[in-house]
């Protein structure tokens, strides 16, 4: 789960971290409020969008003044925002954040990873702050510094020390950064974080190390441990379909191809999005219904798939084992019958009960396409979609 700039703030503050005074606002007269309220003589506005990024596609501007501050809000709000992460669709900005400017004496980059191969944190620091890391990755890796943290033990002060060596924070600067890496270094432990970027990280003028930035990404899995969490999410910035998915424990992801697709089990799901590629067409998504779906589930997981315009024909692809063919076929039955589908649909069922699988399809006389394997339905639904 993502979360908003000024949600992570709110977080980090919690903690104890030093971040700069701000708000949210959603009105350009909110943003004047929040900004009357801010001891400042320039103050900082930045959309609010799930995406970095933001001040090359004009969603970060620097206010003069009072009125200027209200001035950019209504520039900023309502805007579709372009960004390297955001595609050409581009992302509408419901909410900007104002926070007090401040003098920059050195801007640096820091970022906190869940290495999933280790099963451990990497913190990952560059003097290269306010720079996508990618591009510094790639053009300078030399650098990016990185220390592995223990699960157990969490970050060690030797290993602080390393960071703030190679980052060459002056030793009048090194307690405001002790602290503020040690009170991150928990909250990602604690909160469950998989991903926290401060990019930049800023030295001031008198030697005070703050969070500039706050990107976070939570393990959605591990939310029953952090329930206060889950009031964090933003509906407006995620896919309906996602949402709706939820609802019916689907796991699907929208992209940006013209075949739908429905398989139980994520390794074959993943397999028959490669063979359609390989074929020669495109996933529109990658939805799981997971190893024992019941006919409701299936019947959403087919309005989840109908309801995307880009789905030009759908590709069922399930192998029984714990889930019975059966049940799927009375599933895809149900659900065509009842939302009218007008779209070519490839079944291949395959597994437990397969044979009264397909005899449910063959006598529902639907217009239904068998396939007896993976190839021939990714043969048969690529055919039908780019007439190969």
């Amino acid at each position: 789960m993502n979360i908003h700039e000024y949600q992570a703030k709110s977080l980090f503050k919690s903690y104890g971290l030093s971040i700069l005074d701000g708000g949210v606002a959603f009105t350009p007269e909110d943003a004047y409020e929040v900004a009357k309220k801010i001891d400042s003589k320039k103050w900082v506005i930045k959309a609010q969008v799930h995406a970095g990024g933001r001040g090359k596609g004009g969603g970060i501007k620097i206010a003069n003044s009072l009125s200027e501050v209200k001035e950019i809000a209504t520039s900023i709000l309502g805007m579709n925002l372009v960004t390297p992460q955001t595609g050409a669709k581009g992302k509408k900005v419901l909410k900007v954040y104002v926070e007090k400017a401040c003098e920059i004496k050195k801007e640096f980059y820091l970022g906190i990873v869940l290495d999933r191969s280790k099963g451990k944190f990497v913190i990952m620091a560059s003097t290269e702050g306010g720079m996508d890391i990618e591009k510094v990755a790639e053009e300078k890796p030399e650098k990016i510094f990185k220390v592995t943290l223990d699960p157990s033990d969490g970050i060690k002060q030797f290993q602080i020390r390393q960071l703030a060596f190679n980052l060459l924070i002056p030793n009048t600067a090194f307690k405001s950064f002790n602290k503020q890496v040690n009170l991150l270094a928990n909250i990602a432990k604690e909160k469950d974080f998989t991903l926290v970027e401060i990019n930049p990280l800023i030295l001031t003028n008198d030697d005070k190390i703050i969070a500039l930035d706050a990107k976070v990404n939570i393990d959605d899995n591990a939310l029953f441990r952090n329930q206060d969490l889950k009031e964090l999410l933003d509906e407006s910035e995620v896919d309906p379909k996602e949402l709706e998915a939820e609802k019916y424990d689907l796991s699907y992801v929208k992209l940006d191809g013209k075949i739908g697709c429905m398989v139980n089990g994520a390794g074959l799901a993943m397999a028959t999005m490669d063979i359609i590629k390989l074929k020669g067409s495109s996933p529109a998504n990658f939805l799981d219904v997971g190893g024992g779906a019941s006919k409701d589930k299936v019947k959403g997981a087919f309005k989840i798939i109908i309801s995307d315009r880009d789905v030009e024909a759908i590709l069922v692809n399930i192998f029984g084992g714990i889930m019975r063919c059966d049940i799927i076929a009375e599933g895809i039955v149900e659900a065509v019958k009842e939302i009218n589908l007008d779209k070519p649909l490839v079944v291949r069922l395959e597994g437990t009960n397969v044979e009264e699988g397909k005899k449910i399809l063959q006598e529902s006389n639907l217009d239904i396409i068998a396939a007896s394997n993976l190839e021939e339905a990714a043969e048969k639904i690529v055919s039908v979609v780019e007439g190969k």
